[in-house]
């Protein structure tokens, strides 16, 4: 008998029936000479501290290092406290006996980090000696399942996965497990404050932004405008100095040539800048992507997207949600055009589709080499009916990404006129020529939003136009906006640098905080610790969240860039390099951050303890 071990039970069910196994058994489904068996997620985790003798939260326990991790069932609250789960012993028990009675045992897990690390920590807790086959798929369609199943492969070619899973797992727990304590010991506090490998530095990248912005001081400017008439079409242009002062602005305000004060014309062309500008297509989403534009588009969560994705992907609407590819294969090219032409029935972008049947597809997001555990997220080309309005439209989010990704480029006609007229005035215009890639949801607000002038006239330099009106306008600095969902995690994506070009900032994406597939979580772990809360779109630090933040922003756990590096290293480790070195820096700073936060907590017991109260 072969066994598949899946994820979660829905992945199981529909793993069996491609196999047309229908025999439902307590905790399984069998049939065909296989049997179907699942997690449910975790259902081990690293063992907590007590179980290596660390009772109780001591000074002289910290830092709490193990000789050797253990596994232990994942633990459920109950009035007597927390005890092992029943639901998953009784699971672990099924799993067990199958194991022990397997001819095969087929790993069905996501395929990825977390997914790996899920079935080995079962298989060796189960102190499972088998071999094991690796099932390695992007997509739930049957057809991809079958490919799946022709194509298996030996676990040990996923021995560095688990060892990249099993860095980051223990490592979590090193310095999540030491720092918590060492703040909450030190700090006098009365209830637990969390602290973690990543956690912390994306905490403290919110309550900095956030104080930056609290505590701006808005600086008044001043501008000059003029409304200039070219043959009865009007176009405005801003003065190029900003004045400090009013009374400055204002006596230049005065020299400004005005058609009213007998001047046949008022303002001469110095200069006509027309530059074509090509616009290259976005690549192709990620999970961090698509999370970013469903953010700015619906409002959505970073974990209400990943959820939504998650459920397509089981009903083989789209392929792996959890990558962090923005690329394909020349292989999963040439499938392309099929999925264009199936894009043909949409009812948004029906029209496009059938244009890219017509032109050679922009190849920019094709490149192998930057393609790792999963290509980027695309349809599957499985028929979508009746989805909810918030599944279809992240649907519609993949599809319509994908017709952007292979559509030509975006051509623009950039105009930039400078006027004299007592003082230097800039006219700045952009118009589309050929919308290319844009027309896929004609969304065009992004190029317009910095412009005072829809369209401008043709002009030529030394011409001289009327000033129709003029004006003295009041300004303000303003200081960054608060996070919200998308640009946290744009910041995550690079440790906090502000990067806005997308190839250089996926290029950064080893070095970001977390990965794709982790940074949802985060964000919400923060809102249940209660150290940030949503209002409208930003996040928000609470009074909590900022005495932490005030407690840790100059020790080491904080520092963005250098939690970014461990990530690093974590995908290193996932092509083969050392798992001692990576494990003997992590303890040296599991050293080094709890002796800076056992001292750095001491003097604030009274201020935490009022902000925990």
């Amino acid at each position: 008998m072969k066994v598949v071990i899946a994820e979660k039970p829905s992945v199981a069910r529909e793993l069996a029936k491609v196999f047309g196994a229908t025999t439902k058994r307590n905790g399984y489904i069998e049939g065909r000479g296989y049997s179907f068996t699942w997690a449910f997620g975790h259902l081990l985790q690293l063992a907590p501290p007590q179980e290596y003798g660390f009772i109780g939260w001591r000074r002289q326990h910290l830092p709490m290092l193990p000789k050797k991790f253990k596994l232990a069932i994942r633990k459920v609250k109950t009035k007597d406290g927390f005890v092992d789960d029943p639901s998953v012993k009784k699971q672990l028990d099924i799993i067990k006996q199958l194991f022990d009675e397997a001819t095969e045992i087929i790993v069905a897990t996501d395929a990825g980090r977390e997914g790996e690390l899920i079935f080995r920590y079962i298989y060796y807790f189960l102190k499972c000696k088998k071999p094991f086959k690796r099932l390695w798929i992007s997509s739930q369609t049957d057809e991809a399942i079958k490919d799946g199943f022709r194509n298996l492969k030996p676990g040990t070619d996923y021995d560095t996965l688990f060892n990249s899973a099993h860095c980051r797992s223990e490592s979590d727990w090193l310095v999540g497990m030491n720092a918590t304590q060492a703040l909450s010991i030190s700090a006098g506090s009365r209830s637990v404050l969390s602290l973690g490998r990543v956690q912390t530095p994306t905490l403290a990248m919110i309550c900095a932004r956030y104080l930056e912005s609290t505590n701006f001081v808005p600086q008044k400017y001043y501008q000059l405008s003029i409304l200039l008439d070219k043959d009865g079409q009007f176009f405005k242009a801003i003065s190029v100095n900003n004045f400090d002062k009013k009374d400055d602005a204002e006596v230049l305000f005065e020299k400004i040539k005005d058609v009213k004060s007998g001047y046949p014309f008022g303002a001469e062309i110095v200069d006509v800048e027309a530059k074509p500008r090509k616009e290259p297509p976005p690549l192709l989403h990620d999970l961090s992507s698509l999370q970013q534009e469903a953010n700015k588009k619906k409002g959505f969560t970073a974990d209400q997207t990943l959820g939504l994705l998650q459920n397509l992907y089981e009903s083989k609407l789209v392929s792996y949600p959890r990558t962090g590819s923005r690329y394909i294969g020349d292989d999963v090219f040439a499938g392309i055009p099929n999925l264009i032409e199936k894009a043909r029935s949409h009812p948004d972008f029906g029209k496009q589709a059938e244009f890219l049947l017509t032109v050679s597809l922009n190849k920019r997001s094709v490149n192998a080499k930057k393609v790792t555990d999963h290509h980027a997220v695309l349809p599957t080309g499985e028929p979508a009916y009746n989805l909810s309005a918030d599944k279809q439209a992240i649907y519609d989010m993949v599809v319509g990404r994908m017709l952007e990704a292979f559509h030509k480029e975006c051509i623009k006609e950039i105009t930039k006129i400078t006027i004299a007229a007592g003082s230097v005035f800039i006219a700045n215009g952009t118009v589309i020529r050929s919308a290319g890639w844009r027309a896929v949801w004609n969304d065009n607000e992004e190029d317009k939003k910095d412009e005072d002038n829809p369209s401008l006239p043709k002009v030529k330099a030394g011409e001289l136009l009327p000033i129709a009106d003029k004006a003295l306008l009041e300004k303000q600095t303003k200081p960054k906006p608060m996070f919200n969902e998308a640009s946290l995690l744009k910041a995550l994506e690079t440790s906090g640098k502000e990067i806005e070009d997308e190839e250089l900032r996926y290029a950064m994406k080893d070095t970001g905080l977390g990965t794709p597939a982790t940074r949802a979580s985060i964000i919400e772990t923060l809102i249940t610790r209660e150290y940030i809360t949503r209002e409208k779109r930003n996040l928000i630090p609470s009074k909590k969240g900022l005495a932490v933040y005030d407690v840790v922003k100059d020790q080491k756990i904080a520092q963005a860039e250098l939690t970014g590096q461990w990530e690093k290293r974590l995908e290193e480790i996932r092509t083969g390099a050392s798992v001692v070195d990576f494990k003997a820096e992590i303890t040296e700073y599991t050293r080094t951050i709890t002796n800076e936060l056992l001292t750095a907590g001491a003097s604030l017991l009274n201020k935490m303890e009022t902000v925990t109260k």
